[in-house]
């Protein structure tokens, strides 16, 4: 099994949908722009939100164990993939890519 690294590529607001749809809260999402994170195989790795890893998770764990060409020829890189989180105001999208370092 492989550790994964997971970089913040973007982060999309909608503010005409948030305006028309949303209650006000006061915390939305604290990722950013460039932030990377080292999933440990499967694990989530501390500080990353639990929703975006909901989304996740499933490509994590299968780049963890050693898959590739997700999708028949989706990325460059046979041993990546984007993601978004699952929240429709303000979307982050996500670069999963196996690195060449067991996991613990």
């Amino acid at each position: 099994m492989k550790k994964i690294r997971i970089t913040v590529m973007k982060k999309t607001v909608h503010a005409d949908l948030i305006e028309k749809y949303e209650n006000p809260i006061t915390h939305a999402c604290s990722m950013e722009k460039g932030q990377v994170f080292i999933a440990d195989g499967w694990k989530r790795p501390e500080g990353l939100c639990e929703s975006a890893w909901d989304s996740m998770s499933p490509f994590v764990m299968a780049l963890a164990y050693g898959a590739e060409d997700i999708y028949d020829g989706w990325m460059k890189n046979k041993r990546s993939a984007m993601i978004s989180c699952n929240d429709g105001f303000r979307p982050v999208s996500f670069l999963i890519e196996a690195i060449d370092e067991p996991a613990e």
